[in-house]
């Protein structure tokens, strides 16, 4: 794996993509750090690592993605962690995991972002997520129980945190030993009609909106390929700052902006790059790692199971079914204990 550039996608400072993450707090967010802690022990929602207990109930690397969200406001910190842990208790999390049914986890893998198996220069797991690819299987998107449906995302986003993520973690990367717990998605809108784009806003929309509340700054960047002709206006309209004036935007759209696909912090991340991606592409991933369809070398598509580097086919062999979580440098059944977040 080459060494990261000194920019990121949008042009930042490459000092700055680290900032806030574990390995690089300043004094006074290693301070916020441990007020945090302190602050969730006295309320229940944190233990540390003692004599009874092996690994703290949390570990930094969760702590600080709900300190990031928050800009190291420990009281909205806490307050999105404590939302967090009564969602999941709420929604029975740990044990809706453990239980997944593996067949029905990995058809649902087909409707949402997918792991190439490979990862940019920084380490970060590298997602695909081809929307066309979904028109045909629109039926059965909307087919499935919302409860049911909202259920499946939940798995997902738990196999992202507690399997992808330690994984990634574990295998070599240029931030080592900054531990791994964002994503890098290629968005291809290849063949995407406005009418597709309105149809799959719901589908789009909750798994956004779950992640954004309780998957926080899980998010490193997305990258939109083969963006339709009318795709740079819509964008320009989601990304329309609170309080500008919607009257150059026609009334059948602005209803549909106005309901916020996307948080502003998500939308900060998102890059539009074009029909010819790969120059912008290879500024943080290796060409090697990009799959053929985006001008890379990788033979990969939005169907396929995740292609492995090297370093990973060396550690577990193949990817695993089902609901499996990647923890001391084996993947194992998942068990009640530690959130991953």
């Amino acid at each position: 794996m080459s060494e990261p550039q000194h920019q990121d996608i949008d042009g930042s400072d490459y000092s700055k993509l680290l900032a806030g993450h574990l390995g690089h707090l300043t004094a006074s967010q290693q301070k916020t750090l441990e007020i945090f802690k302190q602050n969730l022990e006295k309320t229940n929602l944190y233990s540390p690592k003692s004599d009874d207990r092996c690994r703290p109930s949390h570990d930094d690397t969760t702590l600080l993605r709900f300190l990031r969200a928050r800009k190291f406001d420990v009281e909205k910190a806490q307050k999105q962690f404590a939302d967090t842990c009564a969602w999941r208790v709420e929604h029975d999390v740990e044990n809706l995991y453990a239980t997944f049914d593996p067949d029905e986890m990995e058809s649902a893998k087909r409707l949402y972002p997918r792991w190439t198996g490979r990862r940019d220069k920084l380490g970060i797991p590298l997602y695909v997520y081809r929307l066309a690819s979904l028109e045909p299987l629109s039926k059965e998107i909307f087919a499935v129980k919302p409860e049911r449906r909202y259920q499946r995302i939940v798995a997902l986003w738990e196999f992202l945190g507690r399997f992808t993520h330690q994984l990634c973690s574990h295998l070599p990367h240029s931030t080592s030993p900054t531990p791994i717990c964002s994503t890098v998605t290629i968005v291809d809108l290849e063949n995407v009609s406005f009418k597709s784009l309105w149809s799959l806003r719901g589908h789009l929309q909750e798994a956004s909106a779950l992640a954004t509340s309780n998957y926080p700054e899980t998010l490193h960047t997305t990258a939109v390929v083969n963006a339709p002709s009318f795709f740079p206006t819509v964008w320009g309209w989601i990304k329309v700052e609170h309080g500008s004036s919607w009257s150059s935007i026609p009334r059948t759209y602005c209803t549909l902006f106005q309901q916020n696909w996307f948080d502003e912090g998500t939308r900060n991340k998102v890059h539009v790059l074009g029909q010819n991606p790969g120059p912008e592409l290879r500024k943080f991933i290796d060409n090697e790692n990009i799959p053929k369809a985006y001008g890379g070398e990788l033979d990969f598509n939005f169907e396929d199971e995740p292609n492995l580097d090297q370093d990973a086919k060396d550690l577990i062999e193949e990817m695993p079914k089902g609901p499996v979580i990647f923890q001391d440098g084996v993947v194992v059944k998942p068990h009640e204990g530690r959130f991953s977040g």
